[in-house]
C-alpha cells in the first residue's frame, strides 16, 4: 500500500550535484562558492512492484549485431577522431574553452551533412538565427538542407525534430537547453542531466546522431562533472592557445573507436581547415641555428609529431629562481632541472628556467624529456644544439636515458621532414629505420648534451 509523507527542503548544488539539508556557502565537494539552491523534494514510500520485462536477457553468443553505416565527413582529421565516421544514433559531446571553435567546426560539420545526407538541424539556446547567419556567410555557407532553430524548451525542440525528420542533430549547447517541468535553473546539474538522457534516448531510438556543445570550467572540465562524460558515446576536446591559429581536436571517449587519435586544424577567415603536414607546420617558423631549441619527435595519439622546444634560462633577480612551463608537464621540467644540476654539473639554482613546447601543444609523455634537458642545457651554456638533430628519450633520476615506445614510427617521422640525426637512448637496439638518418646513441644524459651541443660542450 503507497503512503505518502511530507515533502522535505534540500539544498543542491548546482555544479556536482551535492545535497545538503542546511545552505552552505562553499560546497564542500567541488570547493564553489554560492551553488547551493534550494530544492523541494516529495518523500514517497511505495509498495514495491515488478514491472514486466520488455527486453529478456539474452546469450552473449545469440546476440546479432546489427551492421550501422558510418557518415563520413569530408573533414579528413574530423573522421580520424571519431574512428572513421560518425556513427549513427551516437551522442557525441564537444567541450573547449570559449571562443576556441567549436560552433564554427561544427556548422562546418553540419553544412558538409546537409549536402549528403539531407535536412540537419542546427539548434542555438545562445544566439539568434540573424547571429548564425552572419557566421555562416563568414565561412561562404549557403545553408541549403541546414535549419536553424533558436530555442531552449527541449520539449519544443523535440516537436521540431518531428516535422523535419533531420539526419544530423546539434545543440548548442546544453546548458542553454531545458525542461520546463524540472523546478531547477538552465544549466544545473539537473537540467543537464535530464536533458542529456533524453537527447540520448532520442538518437537511439531514431539511429540520428546528435553532437552537443558543453561549456568548460574555469580548471578546464565540462561543466558538470563527469555527469555528460558518462551518459554520451564520444568525448572531444577542442585545444589550442587563444592567439595560436592551430587547434587540436582531441578524443578522451569513444565507445566505437580508439581514444588515441588527435586531429590538427588551423583557424582562418574561411574557418577551420585541416592541417595536411602538422609536424612541418609546428616546426616552420624554427630558425636554423636557434640556441636553447631542440625538436622532439611526440606521439599525438597514433601521430607522430615534430615539435620545437624552447628554453631559456637567466640569472634570477630575486631570492628564489622562477620556473615556467608552457605546453609541459611542471613535474617533469623541475625533475630535468634537478638532474641537469645534480648528475650533468649544469647550476642552475640561481638561474630563473622557462621552458616552452610551440605551436599550443601540451606535452605530457616522458619521451620529451632529453629535448627539454637539452634545450635548457643549450641556453645556459649558449651553445646552439645541432639543427639536423632529433632528439627523443626519458630521463631518468640518475642521469641514465630510457626507452620510449615507438621510436621507430617517430624517428621515420623525423627523417622524413629532412632532419639528418637522431639521438636516441642506447638501449634501444633492432629499429627498422630508413637509411638517410644517423642514429646517435648514448646512455646518459652527460653523453647527451656532450654530443647534442655544437662545440665542446662548455662555454
Amino acid at each position: 500500500m503507497s503512503k505518502l509523507d511530507r515533502s522535505r527542503t534540500v539544498f543542491v548544488c548546482q555544479q556536482c550535484g551535492k545535497e545538503s539539508l542546511r545552505w552552505l556557502g562553499r560546497c564542500p565537494n567541488c570547493q564553489e562558492w554560492n551553488s547551493f539552491l534550494e530544492k523541494t523534494v516529495p518523500s514517497r514510500v511505495t509498495s514495491v512492484q515488478y514491472s514486466s520485462i520488455t527486453n529478456p536477457p539474452l546469450e552473449l553468443s545469440q546476440v546479432v549485431i546489427e551492421a550501422r553505416d558510418r557518415i563520413s565527413l569530408p573533414l579528413f582529421e574530423f573522421n580520424r577522431v571519431l574512428g572513421g565516421g560518425l556513427v549513427s544514433g551516437s551522442l557525441v559531446l564537444i567541450g573547449g574553452d570559449p571562443g576556441i571553435g567549436k560552433s564554427t567546426l561544427l556548422l562546418q560539420a553540419s553544412t558538409a551533412i546537409a549536402h549528403t545526407q539531407g535536412n540537419v538541424v542546427y539548434v542555438s539556446g545562445e544566439e539568434t538565427t540573424q547571429q548564425i547567419k552572419i557566421r555562416a556567410e563568414r565561412l561562404g555557407i549557403t545553408g541549403n538542407n541546414l535549419f536553424i532553430l533558436a530555442e531552449a524548451d527541449l520539449n519544443v525542440i523535440f516537436n521540431q525534430f518531428e516535422q523535419l525528420q533531420p539526419n544530423l542533430v546539434v545543440i548548442d549547447s546544453i546548458q542553454a537547453v531545458h525542461l520546463s517541468e524540472l523546478d531547477a535553473l538552465p544549466g544545473s546539474i539537473t537540467q543537464v542531466r535530464e536533458c542529456t538522457q533524453r537527447l540520448m534516448n532520442w538518437a537511439k531510438s531514431g539511429g540520428v546522431p546528435v553532437f552537443i556543445v558543453g561549456h568548460v570550467t574555469k580548471e578546464g572540465a565540462i561543466a558538470g562533472p563527469r555527469v555528460l562524460e558518462h551518459i554520451v558515446d564520444v568525448v572531444l576536446y577542442l585545444e589550442g592557445e587563444t592567439f595560436s591559429a592551430y587547434r587540436l581536436l582531441r578524443c578522451v571517449k569513444n565507445r566505437f573507436g580508439s581514444t588515441n587519435e588527435i586531429g590538427v586544424f588551423e583557424m582562418k577567415q574561411q574557418g577551420l581547415v585541416e592541417v595536411d603536414n602538422p609536424s612541418q607546420a609546428f616546426i616552420s617558423q624554427r630558425k636554423d641555428r636557434a640556441i636553447g631549441s631542440t625538436v622532439v619527435p611526440v606521439l599525438e595519439g597514433s601521430r607522430p609529431l615534430l615539435v620545437e622546444i624552447q628554453a631559456l634560462t637567466n640569472p634570477t633577480s630575486f631570492g628564489l629562481p622562477r620556473r615556467t612551463a608552457n605546453g609541459i608537464d611542471f613535474g617533469r621540467l623541475m625533475l630535468i632541472i634537478a638532474v641537469l644540476s645534480r648528475r650533468v654539473g649544469i647550476k642552475l639554482g640561481n638561474q630563473d628556467v622557462i621552458s616552452n613546447a610551440t605551436g599550443g601543444l601540451n606535452i605530457k609523455e616522458p619521451a620529451a624529456d632529453l629535448g627539454i634537458a637539452l634545450a635548457i642545457a643549450s641556453s645556459f651554456r649558449d651553445i646552439e644544439v645541432d639543427p639536423q638533430l632529433a632528439t627523443v628519450g626519458e630521463v631518468g633520476l640518475s642521469g641514465e636515458l630510457r626507452a620510449v615506445a615507438q621510436l621507430d614510427r617517430r624517428v621515420a617521422e623525423a627523417a622524413r621532414l629532412g632532419f639528418k640525426r637522431c639521438l636516441i637512448p642506447k638501449i634501444i637496439t633492432n629499429l627498422k629505420l630508413p637509411k638517410d638518418i644517423e642514429l646517435i646513441r648514448v646512455s646518459t644524459l652527460l653523453e647527451a648534451v656532450k654530443v647534442g651541443l655544437v662545440g665542446d660542450g662548455k662555454k
